[in-house]
């Protein structure tokens, strides 16, 4: 974990992550667990340290209610959605809720509800993306695609080929290929923030990225897609890419482009937040936790944040820390400020969140 991911751990007061490091609060002088639920110090006053006894070396003593020099207490609830994981994985197929509630001892209300506070998904959703994982690996390893289908708890090639475009992005004989036959157009336009790479599928927009060495921004994508068919665009998709541009240069409006968004379902489901950002606006991992009904995941809405391949198209340039301070970017931290000042200029009404 780096200093950020430290941070958003200590905001979400998660207990999954009291792995030995604690933080110290300089106003205080006390240093605590990240799971501690004393009052949420700001950023600028707590440093980072990797034992309670690098911290007492630095000056700070024991925090008296969350006591980090004893071992961490268990997590009950933690426990309990490891315990669901562990069994949908070992099922050959998707368990029901009242499977799960059986097998862990809790009612399946309460299952339902901590599952979904610690991961973000449901416990099917989960199963059901656990079953397409065995798949695509079975797919990737060779397999015909029947044996992937049986193997994964499909019970039929029929049943893996119509949650396939869903759930893999592609046909299970095109995964099996790597992607080849899948059509992907290309090309690279000049902002005022440099060059930009826009690529779409039959689908939609797979990619927007920005860079400053446009040879380097498609051998990037080339290596990423390696197994498709990526060709240049024509004179259509080139006013896809101006499109793509103004959005960069003159961001006044929403512009629904059409998308291929490939990612987990708790990744979409932050991606799809973060669209729901106005112009204008800032919020924080810990506002789209909330907004996505998962208060505990703030660490995983900053990594679906990472994992995003669609700038401005899905703006996660808009999230903050809670101090307001600017956190990482894939692009660049410069290009996520100039973006914010651009979009504060043009949209003076819009408000913080």
């Amino acid at each position: 974990m780096d200093d950020e991911q430290r941070w958003l751990a200590v905001i979400a007061r998660d207990r999954s992550a009291d792995t030995g490091w604690v933080y110290g609060v300089r106003t205080t002088g006390v240093y605590c667990r990240p799971g501690c639920p004393a009052r949420r110090p700001r950023r600028e006053n707590v440093s980072f340290h990797a034992s309670p006894a690098d911290a007492e070396a630095a000056g700070f003593r024991a925090c008296r209610r969350c006591l980090p020099r004893r071992p961490a207490a268990p997590d009950p609830t933690g426990e309990l959605v490891s315990a669901a994981c562990r069994f949908s994985a070992g099922s050959t197929r998707v368990p029901t809720l009242d499977e799960l509630a059986r097998a862990t001892g809790v009612s399946g209300s309460h299952l339902q509800r901590v599952f979904a506070e610690r991961t973000g998904v449901s416990p099917r959703a989960y199963a059901e993306r656990l079953r397409a994982e065995r798949a695509a690996a079975r797919l990737d390893a060779g397999a015909p695609v029947s044996d992937a289908a049986y193997d994964a708890g499909f019970g039929s090639t029929a049943r893996l080929s119509a949650a396939a475009p869903g759930r893999l992005g592609m046909t299970p004989s095109r995964w099996r290929a790597g992607g080849a036959g899948e059509t992907i157009r290309v090309a690279v336009g000049e902002t005022s923030l440099g060059a930009v790479l826009v690529a779409a599928t039959r689908l939609g927009v797979c990619a927007i990225e920005l860079g400053d060495d446009p040879d380097e921004l498609l051998a990037t994508f080339q290596n990423r897609f390696h197994a498709a068919d990526v060709v240049a665009g024509d004179a259509a998709f080139e006013q896809l890419v101006a499109t793509v541009v103004g959005l960069v240069e003159q961001p006044t409006a929403v512009v629904d482009l059409p998308l291929d968004v490939r990612g987990t379902l708790f990744q979409e489901r932050v991606w799809q937040a973060l669209r729901a950002v106005p112009i204008g606006a800032t919020t924080t991992y810990r506002d789209v936790a909330e907004a996505i009904g998962a208060p505990a995941s703030v660490r995983a809405v900053a990594g679906a944040c990472a994992a995003n391949h669609l700038a401005v198209a899905i703006p996660c340039h808009r999230v903050v820390r809670t101090d307001g301070g600017l956190s990482g970017y894939r692009w660049g931290v410069e290009r996520k400020q100039a973006l914010l000042e651009r979009e504060s200029r043009l949209s003076p009404a819009a408000s913080p969140r």
